[in-house]
């Protein structure tokens, strides 16, 4: 029996989001609200390149498929994989129109550089847990590509990894359900963030929404 029904999938990309930050997840996911920055327009443009080139392509003894549509009713997400790898390997699984067999090797792209937080590799963990279900397969290994330096990063998918997976997931859809948006914790890293001016972390570090909003109603009267 599926734990979650299709209809309740929360979006996969926001494992990362919710990772680096749980009120950024919920005033785009809950509130949907979203503004661009330069961070995000480049993002956006490197996974467009990667999802526009052939969809399934053939490099020797490797199987290259991108944009792949993935799900975990395990997890209650849903997404794409941007680059999925099939290599050749006699410990592999079957795949539908092709021959021999095949060990899936996710590879998630990225805009800039590799960060000291772990949300990407969470977000490439959870992507390898949806094909792990939806392939009836193990995948112990995947990698993050970063446009800034131009390299492949290597990503050993711990159980640990899984474990954070799992309770962040799960912690989503508790606040999805609710509709809850968690308060400001305000650090160096609302400076890069493209929701800074509608989260207004400098705001609300020195007073609550209550005392802005009569503040701002006395100022009208």
């Amino acid at each position: 029996m599926h734990r979650y029904k299709e209809e309740e999938f929360l979006a996969l990309s926001g494992l990362q989001h919710f990772a680096f930050c749980r009120r950024q997840w919920a005033l785009i996911y809950i509130e949907n609200q979203w503004q661009e920055n330069l961070r995000t327009i480049e993002g956006n443009l490197l996974h467009r390149r990667a999802h526009n080139e052939a969809q399934r392509e053939r490099r020797g003894d490797i199987l290259i498929l991108r944009g792949l549509p993935i799900m975990s009713h395990d997890l209650g997400i849903s997404g794409q994989c941007d680059v999925v790898e099939f290599h050749a390997d006699r410990a592999g699984i079957t795949l539908s129109g092709e021959d021999g067999l095949w060990k899936p090797f996710p590879v998630e792209y990225k805009r800039g550089a590799p960060k000291q937080h772990c949300a990407d590799e969470l977000q490439l963990c959870a992507q390898a847990m949806c094909l792990e279900e939806m392939l009836c397969c193990s995948i112990s290994e995947g990698a993050l590509f970063y446009g800034e330096t131009r390299r492949r990063v290597a990503v050993t998918l711990s159980e640990e990894l899984r474990r954070q997976v799992r309770t962040l997931t799960e912690e989503m859809h508790q606040l999805f359900r609710r509709g809850y948006t968690p308060k400001v914790k305000p650090s160096k890293s609302c400076n890069a963030c493209s929701l800074k001016e509608l989260c207004l972390p400098s705001l609300l570090r020195k007073q609550c929404v209550a005392d802005y909003l009569r503040q701002a109603m006395e100022e009208e009267a």
